[in-house]
């Protein structure tokens, strides 16, 4: 009976835009962070811009969470679209924490696996926002939105593939010496193996949202 009024009820239809316009935010800070670790971009200006678009995506991410409070009705479960904001929110969080680290560490070169990761980033946030858009039609779409989710998964696993050959790479390099070099390279490529693992979350949450829908 629930479920029935409030179908027959109108929806505050902002959140969407507001979704979209958060998940552009992660494909600008992986696009910059992506330039960083191929070397398309100094390290300051990059880490700068995706520090300026973790801000921007902070702002969006209270909006939704003011929606969320004044709605009388949401397009979706309350608990869920909060979950979803901050998995989103938590995905550029951990990109600006890997711009930190760069800066803190001072690091100015960077392995093939850490730029080969990032391009790996730069897909699943520009699969993410795939995915965002279609939830104003998730019922019509789950087959359509779980196969996004399934390929953001895949690349998650591809990352961690990379993130081992990485650290493998540098014990390779630095075990008869220049223990900090390898310390400061495993940190980076944990760092990137989290901004995936945010990503993963964001999936599970869609799915998990498709599937109470459905």
């Amino acid at each position: 009976m629930l479920r029935w009024f409030q179908a027959l009820m109108p929806k505050e239809e902002r959140f969407f835009g507001l979704f979209d316009k958060h998940a552009r935010t992660l494909v600008d800070g992986a696009e910059a962070l992506s330039m960083l670790l191929g070397g398309r971009a100094s390290v300051a200006d990059a880490c700068r811009r995706v520090m300026d678009f973790e801000n921007r995506a902070d702002e969006i991410t209270r909006d939704v969470l003011v929606l969320t409070r004044r709605s009388f009705i949401t397009p979706f479960d309350r608990g869920d679209i909060k979950e979803l904001i901050t998995a989103l929110d938590d995905s550029i969080d951990q990109m600006q924490k890997t711009a930190k680290a760069i800066l803190l560490f001072e690091v100015t070169t960077f392995e093939p696996q850490m730029s080969q990761m990032g391009d790996i980033i730069v897909q699943t946030a520009k699969l993410t926002v795939d995915a965002v858009a279609l939830l104003g039609s998730m019922r019509q779409q789950a087959w359509h939105l779980n196969g996004i989710t399934e390929q953001i998964i895949r690349l998650e696993e591809s990352a961690d593939g990379l993130h081992d050959q990485g650290i493998k790479a540098l014990y390779t390099r630095y075990r008869a010496g220049n223990a900090m070099d390898y310390i400061v390279g495993t940190e980076v490529f944990d760092h990137l193996e989290r901004v995936m693992d945010r990503f993963e979350d964001v999936a599970n949450c869609i799915s998990g949202i498709v599937i109470e829908q459905a």
